[in-house]
């Protein structure tokens, strides 16, 4: 927490970008693990784990993870609160998260950033309630709203902006490492229809009518070199309009952050999903120690002092893995690399020299048989 207030300040320019994702931690062949509950289905067993990353709203930068929790079988384990509590379904665990952040002190008022997941008329309504909840959430491209005193799809109105010239050239970007250019536009449509929530209960879904709810309807596409359409995204928000329309689709972009952050929990980097805790209680304490590990890994990354540029690169050193020119650092390389540093700095502070050089006569007793070699026989 006071990593992410800290990087607020430095890195943040008029708002903290909230990015939530869930995450299914796989656990099939772990036994041991008693508390495991069914995921994608029912022979798929593990935990399901829900985040919040802090964001630069200025450079897209990760900054802090802020918000932790792993659903098992005995309830939730929760970085927000001590102890296990009941589950909620995984839209409404978004408002506590939501409450918890905004209470936290961050110093700029936060943008919630969420994926299609959270493409809700009932919790739009709920979060416009409070004045200064600011969300941005990838809608469904089937949605319909009232546009121009209609009801119209959403891709009725992109045609119908299409139309009106509506579209203008953002900047460039990458998509699946090819060059592309984003396209964005910006439209006012309102959200009448009832809501129709979805519970873990087996209930049939029940319309529940409300107010109407006004948004911000940008509409974001990208397009390759030859002008052909390869991504369109349907964001509403109701962030203020002093933030303009290619800012907000900016901001969508950088929500793959968070992917980058359960990649490091994952396959590069930490190995989550190989875990030997018994339960969930152990796995979310140990969760905890290797976020730290990640705010430590962006912090340095984000350092611009030519000392840190040196720690940079001894890291990558310690790692063992190639890099390439045009990129000198990867923050799994760099996690990789502290976790040598941290064992060198252990041997260095448990060992005297004679004793490294005991266990090494013990492991290469010729000095040609292997690296050990005290310069006897060059």
């Amino acid at each position: 927490m006071a990593a992410g207030r800290e990087a607020v300040a430095q890195q943040c320019d008029a708002f903290v970008l909230v990015v939530h994702d869930w995450s299914n931690l796989h656990y099939n062949n772990h036994a041991a693990k008693t508390d495991r509950v069914a995921l994608s289905q029912s022979k798929d067993l593990g935990y399901e784990m829900q985040a919040a990353v802090l964001v630069s709203d200025r450079s897209g930068d990760p900054l802090s993870a802020i918000s932790l929790s792993l659903r098992a079988a005995d309830g939730v384990h929760c970085s927000r609160q001590a102890g296990v509590r009941q589950p909620l379904s995984p839209l409404d665990e978004l408002a506590p998260a939501m409450d918890y952040i905004e209470r936290q002190k961050l110093g700029l008022p936060a943008v919630h950033v969420i994926d299609s997941e959270a493409d809700s008329v009932g919790h739009y309504r709920e979060w416009i309630k409070h004045p200064e909840r600011y969300f941005l959430v990838r809608a469904d491209t089937e949605r319909i709203a009232e546009y121009e005193g209609q009801q119209c799809g959403f891709a009725l109105i992109r045609q119908k902006l299409h139309e009106n010239k509506a579209f203008h050239k953002a900047r460039e970007v990458s998509y699946h490492g090819q060059l592309a250019w984003q396209w964005v536009a910006e439209t006012r449509v309102v959200l009448t229809q009832p809501a129709r929530p979805q519970r873990r209960d087996g209930q049939p879904r029940k319309s529940i009518p409300g107010p109407p709810v006004p948004l911000r309807l940008v509409i974001s596409e990208v397009r390759d070199a030859t002008g052909k359409t390869l991504a369109v995204w349907f964001l509403l928000t109701n962030v203020p309009d002093i933030v303009a329309a290619d800012r907000v689709a900016l901001w969508y972009y950088w929500r793959w952050r968070i992917e980058s952050f359960f990649k490091l929990l994952k396959s590069a980097g930490q190995q989550l999903e190989h875990w030997q805790q018994e339960n969930a209680a152990a796995v979310a304490k140990r969760l905890l120690v290797v976020s730290m590990a990640c705010v430590i890994v962006w912090k340095l990354m984000h350092n611009d002092a030519p000392e840190a540029a040196d720690v940079r690169q001894l890291l990558v050193r310690l790692s063992g893995r190639q890099m390439k020119r045009t990129k000198p650092y990867t923050a799994p390389a760099i996690m990789a690399g502290l976790w040598v540093l941290l064992t060198v700095l252990y041997v260095l502070e448990n060992y005297q020299v004679t004793d490294l050089r005991r266990i090494a006569d013990i492991l290469f007793p010729n000095p040609r048989a292997g690296p050990y070699n005290r310069g006897k026989d060059v």
